[in-house]
């Protein structure tokens, strides 16, 4: 029996036809329309992340020239930077399908044996959030990723038995915003790994001029540089507030998007001068005024604001870290002497501000 045998017989089929170049998804991909038009579909044209492009540029050129599929790809780094951006792009530079799921949505062995036997030649694989695979799930993927091999246990207790198909050729590309929850083997199993950093104010602005060529928005110099000096170093952020912005330039101005109106759009939706919106000074004037510049621990803080802790560590602190108006201390977040300037409050005596960090 071969792997499309198998899959026939357990419900799955893939479409005959050629399908290079589409995006496949095992589960419903909520995106906004013009986020989805926004992204760059070449290396070329992604704007930032100057090393990275170039690692990935000779790992792709090379794989096109022997005719194999690349290594297995993993990016990591926070929300927004372009992980499934640049997965799209390693399948449009290949020319072949990619087909997107993410580790929450691959429950079972089962799951991840019905997207791999679906995978044509040289197709694309793209897993968001891979650190949430179980661990069962996992183990099936090994085999897969280096002999390209699907170990399938048939029956169960002494009657059962293990039949090893064979796949086509794949490139496996991982997100992840965790990187220390990957298990390793898993993690050793990638031929690249990458870490996204943030994005500069002058690259976040040549992304707010592409995008709003591609929205149809008259913007100049100013206004451009407005929007992306407050978007907290990630192009996610910088499109959505160019798309508020928009809104407010056609509703309260004549239309164009100047610095002015930029600075009013934004203040309008509650985004303040260093980019922090309602729930970072949410954080902020939770440790400041209730408990008095803190330490305070992450799930109390949690609490406090109404979100996750993971949203909490992974969304809100990162940029509050960079712009030292946070810290982590090893009995807490405290707030420091800018984030008391800055929600404007005059900061307690005895602020612990000199509290050792974690390392």
């Amino acid at each position: 029996m071969t792997a499309d045998e198998w899959g026939r017989e357990e419900g799955f089929r893939r479409e005959d036809g050629d399908s290079r170049g589409e995006i496949l998804s095992s589960e419903p991909v909520q995106s906004d329309l013009d986020d989805v038009g926004l992204r760059p579909r070449r290396l070329d044209e992604f704007v930032g992340q100057e090393e990275l492009k170039e690692h990935l540029g000779v790992v792709l050129d090379a794989a096109r020239g022997r005719e194999q599929t690349p290594d297995h790809l993993l990016f990591a780094g926070p929300p927004g930077l372009g992980k499934t951006t640049l997965a799209g792009i390693v399948a449009a530079e290949l020319e072949v399908t990619m087909h997107v799921t993410s580790g929450p949505a691959i429950e079972r062995a089962g799951d991840l044996a019905a997207i791999l036997t679906n995978l044509g030649e040289r197709d694309v694989l793209f897993i968001d959030e891979i650190h949430r695979l179980p661990k069962q799930v996992e183990e099936v993927l090994y085999p897969a990723m280096e002999d390209f091999q699907l170990d399938v246990v048939l029956g169960k207790g002494p009657a059962a038995r293990s039949i090893r198909f064979d796949l086509s050729p794949f490139t496996l590309v991982g997100a992840t915003t965790r990187t220390g929850l990957i298990a390793g083997p898993l993690r050793d199993r990638f031929g690249l790994v990458e870490r996204l950093d943030y994005y500069s104010p002058p690259e976040l602005q040549s992304i707010v001029e592409r995008a709003a060529e591609i929205l149809k928005v008259a913007i100049d110099f100013e206004g451009a540089e407005e929007i992306a000096r407050r978007s907290r170093g990630t192009p996610r952020i910088a499109n959505r507030l160019l798309r508020r912005v928009r809104d407010f330039a056609e509703v309260k101005a004549d239309g164009l998007i100047n610095a002015d109106v930029a600075r009013n759009g934004l203040a309008l939706f509650g985004v303040d001068e260093l980019g922090l919106d309602k729930v970072d000074r949410s954080i902020l004037e939770s440790i400041a005024v209730t408990h008095r510049g803190g330490p305070v621990g992450l799930s109390t803080l949690s609490i406090s604001v109404g979100e996750q802790t993971e949203t909490i560590e992974d969304v809100y602190e990162p940029f509050l870290i960079q712009q030292g108006l946070l810290q982590r201390t090893p009995r807490g977040r405290i707030v420091t002497e800018t984030a008391y300037s800055h929600i404007g409050m005059a900061p307690p005596e005895g602020l612990a501000s000199d509290a050792p960090l974690f390392e």
